[in-house]
Order: structure tokens, then C-alpha cells, then sequence
């Protein structure tokens, strides 16, 4: 069954006019092409998306992983996020307790593992941050990122990805941005920390695919 005929003028008044207009420029006023910009836009900010996802659960994952053991080591208590050595800044702080109490929505048991989804990506880049350096990430956070010594450069391509969640989270345009050197961005993270997770994300990433099916405008 077919559905009703494209007008263009309506699906723009729909979506908004604001909204549109950056496909509206870069397609030089032409309004069934900015359409379709927009349509691939979306496409695009799916699968970029995606991978984007699978490396901030494989970041956070092994952030935890290392913070888990360190803290048992040290403090004799692995749920880290109490902080028992006292060197989470007050930001991290306010962040996890949002976090523990969003795990016991429902009136769930509170878990590690449900923390430690409920905090975003913000918070993993932040604990990569300067301010972190002379503590957790000399004293155990370094071993999380085993091919990649330079924290500077972990916590950079961590910021890159976060501001690029975060535009794709409020359905901003990604077509006018560097979404190339995002996705080559996501793929290295992902080998700093597993060269084995890194092959399995790239497998199933489709960001390339769809960049290469990019529609045609006037330049």
C-alpha cells in the first residue's frame, strides 16, 4: 500500500522550519533535497549511535573493572563509587549519588552493575581528566588502557565522543560535522582498551557504510 504524496512544504512545517534549515542551506534552498539530507542525517546519527554506545559500555566496563580491584586491594572495599579513599571530586560525588538512587527505582536492590549504568558518559570522561592524574589514574586507572599511556589523549577522544552523544541525544545535524574522524575517534578508544572488542565493534559498525551513501546536493 502506498502512502500519501510527499509535500515537502508540510513535512518542513511538521519537523520545523528551524529545524530544517540547515539542510535547507546546504542543499542551496532546495527543499525535497534538504528532505532527504535529513532523512540520511538521521540514518547516520543511528548507526554512529551505536557505536558510540558499545564503546562507552566497553569504557565504562573496564574503568569499573580496574577501580573494582584496586579499591579491594587497597581499602579492602570493591564498590569503589563509596569512594573509601576519599579522592572523588565533588562533582563525581553528586554524580553517583543520582546514580544509586536512580538504581533503586522500583524499589530494586541496589547493584554495582546498576550504578555503574546509571552513570553517563560525562562522568567516565571527567575521571580521565586532568585533575585525576596525579591519583586515580596514576595509582591504578593507566592499567585500564593498556595500549594507550598518554591519559591526555584517552580523556580527549573520551570528550569527542561525549559531545558527539550528547548532539546526537537532542537530534542535532551531524552531516555538517567531522563525522569520519568521530568514528576513526570511537574505533581507537575502543583499541586502547581491547584490541579484541575494538575488531567486534568495528564489525558492526556501520558508520562508513552510511557516510558513503551520502545523497547528492549542489556545492
Amino acid at each position: 500500500m502506498s502512502g500519501p504524496a510527499l509535500e515537502p512544504a508540510l513535512i518542513e512545517r511538521r519537523f520545523s522550519p528551524e529545524r530544517m534549515a540547515p539542510y535547507v542551506v546546504a542543499t542551496g534552498g532546495d527543499l525535497e533535497r534538504a528532505i532527504a539530507l535529513y532523512a540520511w542525517n538521521a540514518d547516520l546519527s543511528a548507526v554512529l549511535s551505536t557505536t558510540i554506545g558499545h564503546v562507552e559500555v566497553l569504557l565504562r566496563n573496564a574503568v569499573h573493572e580496574n577501580l573494582t580491584a584496586w579499591s579491594a586491594d587497597r581499602f579492602g572495599q570493591p564498590l569503589w563509587y563509596l569512594d573509601p579513599g576519599g579522592f572523588l571530586h565533588a562533582r563525581a560525588a553528586h554524580d553517583i549519588r543520582d546514580a544509586r538512587r536512580r538504581a533503586r527505582r522500583g524499589s530494586r536492590a541496589e547493584t554495582a552493575g546498576r550504578v555503574v549504568a546509571e552513570l553517563n558518559l560525562g562522568f567516565w570522561r571527567y575521571l580521565l581528566a586532568n585533575h585525576y592524574d596525579g591519583t586515580l589514574w596514576r595509582q591504578t586507572l593507566h592499567l585500564a588502557f593498556p595500549g594507550q599511556p598518554r591519559r591526555r589523549l584517552i580523556h580527549d577522544a573520551a570528550a569527542v565522543l561525549h559531545l558527539c552523544r550528547n548532539r546526537l541525544a537532542h537530534h542535532e545535524p551531524i552531516f555538517n560535522r567531522p563525522v569520519s574522524d568521530i568514528h576513526t575517534t570511537a574505533i581507537a578508544l575502543a583499541d586502547w582498551i581491547c584490541p579484541t572488542s575494538r575488531a567486534w565493534i568495528e564489525r558492526h559498525c556501520h558508520t562508513v557504510e552510511r557516510l558513503e551513501q551520502r545523497p547528492a546536493w549542489p556545492a
